[in-house]
């Protein structure tokens, strides 16, 4: 052991808990949650030994926490510097300084040196704090000034009060007591190179390991192992051949481990710890088990001496610490990197150039939990999914691409022999138009507006109940392998629903309101009362924000109208020669940009808003939050959509008689060939720009302007970054990374983007394909987020993927109706059906265009709207044609519906009652088709459960056996120790002893 020196660099130093108790120190303030166990855990903690290392008051280099030793011998701790502040100990990785006990959890925390020590004389009389406090501010004394404060957690940041640097190292001394009182060892490092940063390192040691597994109810693997069998011999034999001419397509992960045999779980028990494989202990419980322990003891950790109980979401949202995370594995690059799984899985999925394989859901599942695993899980599927749905569309868009050609209303547009005159598309400005100037639109319409659109789009309609049950299937599949079968509401609650920091506050600031009213032993909580101005705020806030987004919209509607009319006033030929396609462009571009900003604004409205209310727990206030920002963020991308889809044109009047908003702004009105092309242009822009610019763009873009204002802040150069880089230790690396935000913001986009493949499928076969090339992208930007930019998560337990498959569920439902509604009224589909069977002389759509066009006298235009150049064809126009079902003006009834319209619109209203009720009966069919649970999941899952009977079975035989050998044993002892023996009856029962 080196001697340590009062000039050298801080150490960190060991933290060990022992049982006695120093003369003269106050009683600990904190306490536990109350639980069961918790007289038998208090037991375990008194009797456990921990080696003591006390420093001597002299040394000020390291802090320690820890009780008075059972000797007064004193063991120095090795110091972990050189002179020249240096690590002696480079390559330690996520260990303690021993190199031995690896680090579990790290909480960070700010290093100031105090302001006065005024309060603690008032606070705390024990000498022995004292003097433990006093070593700690002259240690402190020499550290660099403060740095700009970092965020906190994410989960803990929005409920923020100012404490003094003294308050909050009295809170930190006070829970790192009570954190030693359950077992756990502490280690400090207050010399990294991280300025202005201290850390405190935790390993939980095997004895509390098991004992909070148990508490937790952790399934963990025994002895017992079992084959697994897909099915019969025929399903097996076609399994493993796909799984043989699919084998290139499989990352290389868990090659040595047998798919076919699965080791038999249970709830771990300390007393029965001979059923579980323990030759390997530091293996038995992985990186990933060992932190989530950690943190449920975080957790569970209260502190009462101040005013109000304080957890360690308190602490976060206070500033006491300023952030909390479990550590990677290790590094992912360089030439020292050793095996680990966060390697093993950069190598083999967060890498693009592995973008063809499946993804290894076994190891992220290991790697970062059940609930991230899950989230990939169902992206792989969804992804896959799109691939047949890809296929179709294309086939859809290909078959209108070679169809174009034939299609007879398009080529009546086109044929310059009908020399078909329009009524001004605009007021005053706009003067007749040939309608042969619109084929291009009506021959690119015809792309996606054809027969084939109703088929596909019945399709899509199955494929969304066929997504949603292979979802299922693979979902219990994974139940399964994962042992989450047996994982139900209660475990859930009673792990993850602890009270949130905001709601403890909240109900502190009431306890001391009410302390004189409140009946003693009455449990404070917040009623509806208390949330009412909330709720209230909630509802005018989203509803002011729904209300922009109508206005925003309609603000877009009336630059299509105005700048349609100023480029048909232009003297530029350049102008004038396309003017729809420059207006409907530049519209959808605007909308675009609008939806970007706008979802930004409302995932930080929705945040306020869902923290105004003061959820009780995590779950409730992520369930909140998804609602509200689902909401906010579907209207805003598909608003300008149903208005295109469902409006645009409906609201239009005809010549002579316009509809006119704010003044003299006259609604626009949708060209020839319908507005589906329009809705088209729109859809492919607004998806592919927010996959592009908004999932994408900024998911690398982001981070790498971050890194490089970090680098240009830091007077180091890239090469001294990245030689200091590499002397950092594991936690220090890890600090640097971003911040874990659940996995919200990555479902959100997944959900949006799902509404834009079934919504309006109708008209956008493409949409699946651009859906697919994005998802092979995002699978590998998440996985290289995740992996290199984040920090490690928590690792929590789900058996499903929450409220989002009721997202998934609704949108299904309600993309049956929009598509029918599509195809009816925004097509012109049901027009031409009625065309060709009712009305055609010879049963083809020859004269369908003229079938469509009204006829209006010139003479009737109200004044100041006729045209200002009459003669811009070149000749006097008498008629001109509109598109509408109304009777001419020489009829009777002059420019009345006629009696086409009324036909056309009852067979669009019957094709919608049809339509939605074929497609949803045929989907519940599937739906009730398919089982939920797969044969052979449900074959395995009563074969282990009489596994375990078994096992259990034999475990109790065996210790009857034992109880009756014994009992034998101790009746041979009495009966040879006995006096002189009497004549027996049955002299039978000594040879049994034998």
């Amino acid at each position: 052991m080196e001697k340590q020196h009062d000039g050298d660099e801080p150490a960190r130093s060991l933290m060990r808990h022992d049982s006695a108790e120093e003369p003269g120190c106050p009683p600990l303030a904190c306490e536990h949650s109350s639980s069961p166990q918790q007289e038998e855990s208090t037991m375990m903690r008194r009797s456990d030994n921990y080696l003591p290392v006390p420093g001597e008051e002299k040394n000020l280099d390291v802090a320690f926490i820890s009780t008075k030793p059972r000797s007064n011998e004193s063991i120095p701790l090795k110091n972990l510097y050189a002179d020249d502040g240096s690590p002696l100990y480079p390559q330690l990785g996520p260990y303690f300084s021993d190199g031995q006990r690896r680090v579990d959890y790290v909480l960070a925390y700010h290093i100031q040196r105090p302001s006065s020590i005024r309060r603690r004389s008032s606070r705390f009389g024990d000498n022995n704090f004292i003097r433990r406090l006093r070593r700690s501010l002259s240690m402190r004394s020499s550290r660099a000034p403060l740095q700009p404060k970092e965020d906190p957690e994410i989960a803990a940041q929005d409920q923020r009060t100012d404490y003094h640097e003294d308050d909050k190292r009295f809170r930190r001394e006070e829970f790192e007591e009570n954190l030693l009182e359950t077992g756990l060892e502490l280690e400090k490092d207050e010399g990294s190179k991280i300025p202005g940063i201290g850390f405190l390192k935790i390993h939980a040691p095997w004895n509390v390991l098991c004992r909070e597994a148990e508490f937790m109810k952790l399934k963990m693997p025994t002895k017992k192992v079992y084959d697994v069998k897909q099915g019969s011999n025929l399903v097996e034999k076609i399994r493993l051949f796909i799984h043989k001419v699919t084998a290139p397509l499989h990352p290389k992960v868990d090659a040595n481990r047998p798919q076919s045999v699965k080791s038999l779980s249970h709830p771990f028990s300390r007393e029965k710890q001979h059923l579980f494989d323990l030759s390997d202990r530091d293996k038995f419980f992985d990186s990933k088990t060992r932190s989530s322990i950690v943190y449920e003891v975080l957790k569970r950790t209260r502190c009462t001496r101040a005013k109000y109980s304080m957890g360690i979401t308190s602490l976060l949202a206070n500033g006491v610490y300023t952030s909390a995370y479990p550590l990677h594995d290790g590094d992912i690059e360089g030439v020292n990197a050793e095996a680990n799984d966060r390697k093993l899985l950069y190598e083999e999925w967060a890498s693009y150039s592995v973008f063809y394989k499946y993804q290894p859901i076994g190891l992220i599942r290991k790697y970062f939990g059940e609930k991230i695993g899950l989230y990939f899980a169902w992206l792989g599927v969804y992804t896959q999914m799109l691939i047949p749905a890809a296929i179709v569309g294309v086939i859809v868009f290909l078959y209108g691409c070679a169809t174009v050609d034939d299609n007879i209303p398009s080529m009546e547009i086109c044929d310059h022999r009908n020399n078909i005159t329009m009524c001004p598309l605009c007021d005053r400005a706009c003067s007749y138009w040939k309608l042969v100037t619109a084929c291009g639109t009506a021959r690119a319409s015809h792309l996606f507006d054809n027969p084939a659109t109703v088929f596909f789009s019945i399709f899509m309609a199955l494929w969304a109940v066929l997504f949603m049950e292979h979802w299922k299937r693979r979902q219990m599949r994974l139940n399964y392998v994962w042992d989450l079968t047996g994982f139900g509401e209660e475990e859930e609650e009673e792990h993850k629903d602890h009270n949130r920091a905001e709601y403890e506050f909240r109900v502190m600031q009431k306890t001391m309101r009410q302390e004189h009213s409140t009946p003693k032993g009455e449990k404070v909580k917040l009623t509806c009362t208390d949330r009412m101005p909330a709720y209230l705020t909630t509802v005018v806030m989203m509803g002011f924000m729904i209300a922009v987004t109508f206005a925003i919209v309609f603000g877009v509607i009336l630059y299509r109208i105005s700048i349609k009319a100023a480029l048909h006033m232009s003297n530029y030929p350049a102008a004038r020669s396309n003017i729809r396609a420059t207006v409907k462009t530049t519209a959808a571009i605007i909308n675009l940009i609008v939806i970007i900003i706008l979802d930004e604004i409302y995932a930080a409205i929705a945040r306020w808003l869902t923290t105004l209310e003061v959820p009780k727990t995590d779950k409730s206030f992520e369930e909140r939050l998804i609602f509200k920002t689902f909401i906010l963020k579907f209207v805003n991308a598909f608003t300008p959509i149903v208005y295109l889809a469902f409006f645009r044109g409906r609201l239009v009047g005809r010549p002579g008689n316009y509809l006119y908003v704010v003044g003299s702004y006259r609604m626009e009105e949708c060209a020839h060939a319908g507005c589906l092309m329009e809705l088209c242009i729109q859809l492919c822009i607004t998806m592919l720009g927010k996959q592009l610019i908004q999932n994408n763009l900024f998911e690398i873009g982001i981070p790498k302007l971050k890194k490089l204002l970090r680098r240009r802040k830091s007077d180091l150069d890239s090469k001294q970054e990245e030689e200091l880089n590499k002397t950092l230790q594991r936690h220090e690396k890890d600090h640097i990374l971003g911040p874990f935000v659940g996995l919200s913001p990555e479902y959100m986009e997944m959900i949006i983007q799902f509404g834009m493949v079934t919504l309006f499928v109708a008209s956008f076969p493409l949409a699946p394909l651009f859906a697919l090339l994005n998802n092979i992208i995002e699978i590998r930007l998440d996985a290289k987020k995740f992996v290199m930019e984040l920090r490690r998560p928590i690792a929590a337990k789900a058996k499903d993927i929450g409220i989002w498959y009721n997202l998934l569920r609704g949108l299904s439902k309600v993309a049956v109706i929009v598509n029918a509604f599509v195809i009816s009224f925004t097509s012109d589909f049901i027009p031409r059906l009625v065309y060709q069977y009712m009305y055609s002389p010879d049963g083809t759509m020859h004269g369908f265009i003229d079938h469509t066009l009204s006829f209006f006298n010139v003479s009737d235009f109200q004044p100041g709207t006729e045209p200002l150049q009459p003669m811009h064809l070149g000749y006097s126009v008498q008629t001109c044609r509109y598109k509408d079902y109304r009777e001419p003006p020489w009829s009777s009834t002059p420019y009345e519906l006629s009696k086409e319209f009324w036909a056309i619109l009852a067979a669009r209203l019957a094709f919608v009652i049809v339509f939605q009720n074929v497609v949803m009966l045929m989907s519940d069919f599937v739906d009730w088709l398919i089982p939920d649970i797969p044969k052979d999941i449900s074959l395995q899952m009563h074969k282990e459960k009489i596994l375990m009977v078994e096992l259990f079975m034999k475990e109790e035989q065996g210790k009857r056996l034992a109880a009756r050998d014994h009992h034998n044993r101790d009746n041979c002892t009495s009966s040879s120790s006995a006096s002189p023996p009497q004549p027996r009856s049955r002299p039978i029962s000594h040879a049994n002893c034998g």
